[in-house]
């Protein structure tokens, strides 16, 4: 391995550390986000920073080569980062094709550009298949999928994008191009007007309260409340932009809606965590999934 390539990395978000794993260089990482689940491995690391905030002091004792942020939301941190005079690298993916394209491009930045090619095409080829075995369905499935509850947000563009691969049709394709949560934040009358048939809850940081989503005025008569069709995915797998999302994911939101179709699918795209309330058979809805 040539020397010139970063040796020492600090990833304040967890979907670049579980890259970083995928590729074999796990080892390279110094430090990592508080947040940070997938690989349980990595949580040996040193925690250095949470999502808007960082231990400072902390990093720069690691003697960083590299730090890795994310988005507009980390601004800040990696602006006081370069200050310091550590080499800083912000991703900002938001879509399907833009993790894959941070998933090739940091392996450019630890020189194994071949290994992230693999894996991005991997991923590809996956998602393939997953789309193949939702065409089955008699038709897609009206989804909605709520980040957060108060306020009520929705759309973020890869896990709709995923929904569509899993089998769904988003309650909210429009909201697809708004990068901002508060440029998402939905109506819960219009939630209820456009009657989503399935929903799946998926709080950052939080567990979801099926009760409390039950109980939202006028929610009662919506079809995924009346045919107890109400999942929580959790936002480990599902709401960070990168491997995560486009493995376990999508692989829980396919069986999950393959389930309400009453459809089999292929054990090679079975999700390797446990479902919301696992079920097995149709008959089981009533008494595996309920409420909370």
């Amino acid at each position: 391995m040539n020397g010139s390539y970063p040796r020492r990395i600090v990833c304040l978000t967890e979907e670049t550390t579980e890259t970083l794993y995928l590729l074999g260089q796990g080892h390279r990482i110094v430090g990592v986000s508080g947040y940070t689940v997938r690989p349980p491995e990595a949580r040996q690391k040193p925690k250095v920073s949470a999502f808007i905030n960082a231990r400072f002091d902390k990093i720069e004792a690691l003697e960083p080569d590299l730090v890795l942020a994310f988005s507009d939301l980390q601004a800040a941190l990696a602006a006081e980062l370069v200050r310091r005079g550590i080499a800083v690298v912000t991703f900002n993916q938001r879509s399907i094709a833009e993790i894959l394209q941070m998933i090739r491009m940091l392996g450019g930045l630890v020189g194994c550009q071949r290994e992230a090619e693999k894996l991005a095409d991997r991923l590809a080829s996956d998602l393939d298949r997953i789309r193949e075995s939702a065409a089955r369905f008699t038709r897609p499935t009206r989804v909605f999928f709520e980040e957060w509850d108060d306020p009520l947000i929705s759309g973020i563009r890869w896990v709709e994008e995923l929904v569509e691969i899993a089998g769904g049709r988003p309650l909210f394709p429009e909201l697809a191009g708004a990068r901002l949560a508060r440029d998402r934040i939905v109506d819960p009358s219009e939630v209820a007007r456009r009657d989503p048939e399935v929903i799946f809850a998926s709080w950052c940081g939080k567990k979801v309260k099926k009760a409390a989503i039950r109980s939202r005025p006028g929610w009662t008569a919506v079809a995924a409340v009346r045919d107890n069709w109400l999942f929580e995915v959790k936002s480990t797998y599902i709401l960070q932009p990168g491997p995560a999302s486009l493995t376990e994911g999508v692989r829980q939101l396919h069986a999950l809606l393959a389930f309400v179709h009453g459809v089999e699918i292929d054990a090679s795209l079975e999700p390797l965590e446990p479902l919301d309330r696992l079920v097995t058979t149709k008959e089981t809805k009533d008494t595996e999934v309920g409420p909370v």
